[in-house]
């Protein structure tokens, strides 16, 4: 019998696995990220962009470049994002990298982890109650 080419859990293999898939995720932005070894780092979003044309400020750039600072290796990763605004669909992706550079490599953890790229930031939009005009803005209050 030949033994099976693809590993289970955490510290997956390239080599043997076609890619690594995770989610990211921020606000209510998705992004599905999949992360496949390349000879050079490529982006490619919602099937037809690139990192420069989906996100137009070098500022957004960098945010999703962060998890790959002190990377020799090249990936290619391919995302699909949905969801929330354009600031918030970097960071989602940022989150989705992380994620699965982690499972590429598990002594990557501790960095990324310290850095804060692994944590879902849990803050969304506060909903607007009854009686107000926002969240928490509240009508004029007058004495007569």
């Amino acid at each position: 019998m030949e033994p099976k080419t693809k590993k289970k859990g955490k510290g997956k293999d390239l080599h043997h696995d076609r890619y690594i898939e995770t989610v990211g995720r921020r606000k209510t932005s998705v992004a599905r990220v999949r992360i496949t070894e390349a000879t050079k780092t490529t982006f490619l979003i919602n099937e037809d962009k690139d990192l420069e044309a989906y996100f137009p400020t070098r500022e957004m750039h960098t945010i999703v470049k962060q998890p790959f600072a002190d990377m020799v290796e090249k990936f290619k990763v391919t995302a699909h994002i949905n969801g929330g605004g354009i600031h918030s669909q970097a960071e989602a992706l940022r989150h989705g990298i992380a994620r699965g550079l982690v499972e590429f490599r598990a002594e990557l953890r501790k960095t990324l982890k310290k850095a804060g790229y692994l944590k879902r930031d849990p803050r969304a939009k506060e909903r607007r109650k009854f009686g107000l005009k926002k969240a928490r803005k509240a009508p004029q209050w007058s004495k007569r």
